[in-house]
Order: structure tokens, then C-alpha cells, then sequence
């Protein structure tokens, strides 16, 4: 099955690269190029596609805007949106996550990442890059204030009160960064077991991904925030 990605860079010079590099595997394609969030949102509609690379920075409508307007429609409910940032720690990045983003990757990052991450957006079945982006939650969330008990998203808690106790234990494991084979193995049980409480927690959370499980991990005060 072709993996079907839509680039959203108001840069044609890395559009063009990125476009490239995409074509060149035999499991996905380029169809569509946007040069604001605007006309993302509209490509990602009318192209059908599975994976959105979004820039942050662009004009008019920005990337964060359009996550959130992808995020959001209900018809888009099978896009994943991979953030595309220059600088690694970017408080955009983490509205980005908040609104809907499958994780992030840095524009120097190596293209065995750049097209893996595509893959793993496209499966749905892992946060990207788990430990870099559950570190920059963290590190953001910290700074925020976001450690004190009485800062914490009532709303958020509320809602983790519906988990059962092994899913809160799985979605702990989740902030953490691990793989469902490193929670299955930590719980001692089956990866398919933990995968089945991935699911269920995200669909009490009201979660698109595993993203939003983190985000929501410790903006409810399940996970405390660490600076490193």
C-alpha cells in the first residue's frame, strides 16, 4: 500500500528536496505541495492524503493553525501530521502535539529518519521519535509551571479517572518513550495485550495518537515533568 504524503513547506527549495527523497521509495509518493497551512488543509482534503510534513513558520495560516484545522475535521480523521521544525526546542512544537500532531522531526535530521517517520506516522502504531518528544514535553510543560499540583488540567485529571489501573500503567510507560514491546515486556504481558490499552485509554481520552496520550500524561499530573 503506498503511503500517500503531502509536503507543507513555504520554501520550495526543501519542498523540492523532501519531494525527492519521498519519490525515490517504492512504498510512497508526493501528492500535493502546499506553501501555507491554508492550502495544506485543502491538499490534504482533496489528495486524500495518509502523511502531512508541516512546516511551522509559513505565512499567512501557519503550520500550527493547520494541524489544528486538520486535527479537527472529522474527514481528516486518518491524516497524520508530522511537524518539520529547525529548531528542536520550539514551544510551537508542543501546541503542535496539543492540537494534533503525531510527533516532530528536525530539518537536519537524517533522511533514513525523515522517511522512517513517514512510515511510522503512516502505521499509527508508535509516537515518533518517543523519548526526544516526551523530553521536550516535559522540558516545556516545566517551564510553564505546569509542576505544582494546583496547575494541573482538572479536566485532564477527571478524565484519567475512567482508565483502569493497568491502563494509567501503560500510559505511564507511554509518557515514558517506550515501544509496546518494552511496556509488554516491563508489564509482563503480550505486546497485543498492551496495544489493546493503548487503544482503549486513547479512546477515553478523546486521543488522535500516541502523542496526545503523552501530552495528556502530564498535563494531568500523571507524570511529573523532569528537567534534565
Amino acid at each position: 500500500m503506498t503511503i500517500r504524503v503531502l509536503l507543507a513547506d513555504d520554501q520550495a527549495l526543501l519542498r523540492s528536496a523532501f519531494r525527492v527523497l519521498v519519490d525515490s521509495e517504492p512504498d510512497m509518493e508526493v501528492v500535493g505541495e502546499a506553501s501555507d497551512g491554508a492550502e495544506a488543509v485543502r491538499l490534504a482534503r482533496e489528495q486524500r492524503a495518509d502523511v502531512v510534513l508541516m512546516d511551522i513558520r509559513m505565512p499567512g495560516t501557519d503550520g500550527l493553525a493547520a494541524t489544528r484545522m486538520i486535527g479537527a475535521d472529522p474527514e481528516l480523521a486518518g491524516v497524520r501530521v508530522v511537524i518539520l521544525t529547525t529548531f528542536e526546542v520550539d514551544d510551537y512544537v508542543v501546541q503542535s502535539l496539543r492540537a494534533g500532531a503525531s510527533g516532530f522531526l528536525g530539518k537536519g535530521s537524517e533522511p533514513e529518519e525523515l522517511l522512517n517517520a513517514i512510515r511510522i506516522a503512516a502505521g499509527g502504531e508508535a509516537l515518533l521519535s518517543p523519548v526526544a518528544t516526551k523530553g521536550l514535553i516535559a522540558r516545556f510543560l516545566a517551564q510553564e509551571g505546569t509542576a505544582g499540583a494546583a496547575d494541573r488540567d482538572p479536566a485532564r485529571a477527571e478524565r484519567l479517572e475512567t482508565l483502569t489501573v493497568r491502563e494509567r500503567e501503560v500510559l505511564v510507560q507511554v509518557a515514558g518513550g517506550h515501544s509496546n514491546d518494552e511496556i509488554a515486556e516491563r508489564l509482563q504481558v503480550s505486546p497485543l495485550t498492551v496495544k489493546t490499552h493503548v487503544n482503549r485509554a486513547m479512546a477515553k481520552l478523546g486521543a488522535r495518537d500516541r502523542a496526545q496520550l503523552v501530552v495528556t500524561a502530564y498535563e494531568s499530573g500523571l507524570v511529573r515533568p523532569r528537567v534534565e
